[in-house]
């Protein structure tokens, strides 16, 4: 019985995942989820309480596969920028779901999580940038923002809209990812103190 329990609400997260990347939080319907996965609205309103509860369920789900799907070593950053646009690639129904989630501001939606955002932790990054990995100058908040947005701007790109052409595979692609970690490189190198002038 545990097991059928288990394969529902695998199911429904499922489904639920293709409903709200496609339509967000307010558009998805849960008589959608539940005939997709399946089940009745009752089991999934007896898994997850309610619609946004459900929605805050994937995006715990996404971030928890994001994190164990992309290196936490600090001294490789630039394989990080590789390994985002990868799964970016990938799993486009990820970064759909977050831009929902701003969209419609939706605040706390994510509680703390022991996996916590994907990439190396800020004490990792202030160490590397103490042995000369990484430019000190940065935030390393900041830091990681700017290389999530690296990696993921051909992702979030309105460049087909404005063609009309679809993504090319393969040359197009990597030339692309090789872009991104070159961009992430030239922005972690150490500079050369100069001083302001006043």
């Amino acid at each position: 019985m545990r097991r059928d329990g288990e394969a529902t609400r695998a199911r429904i997260m499922a489904a639920a995942r293709t409903e709200f990347a496609r339509h967000g939080l307010a558009g998805a319907r849960v008589d959608r989820i539940a005939a997709e996965a399946k089940a009745s609205k009752e089991r999934l309103y007896s898994y997850f309480g309610d619609k946004r509860s459900l929605f805050a369920a994937v995006l715990r789900d996404n971030l928890q596969e994001t994190t164990n799907r992309v290196p936490r070593d600090v001294t490789d950053l630039p394989g990080f920028v590789g390994a985002m646009f990868d799964h970016a690639a990938a799993e486009p129904e990820h970064l759909r779901m977050l831009d929902w989630a701003r969209l419609e501001g939706e605040p706390n939606l994510l509680p703390p999580t022991p996996y916590g955002r994907p990439g190396p932790r800020n004490e990792d990054i202030v160490t590397a940038q103490k042995e000369g990995f990484i430019d000190p100058a940065w935030d390393p908040d900041e830091l990681m923002v700017l290389l999530f947005s690296l990696a993921t701007a051909w992702a979030q790109s309105p460049e087909t809209l404005f063609t009309g052409k679809p993504d090319e595979p393969g040359v197009s692609r990597d030339r692309r990812r090789k872009a991104a970690v070159a961009a992430a490189r030239r922005l972690l190198e150490p500079r050369p103190h100069i001083p302001e002038r006043d």
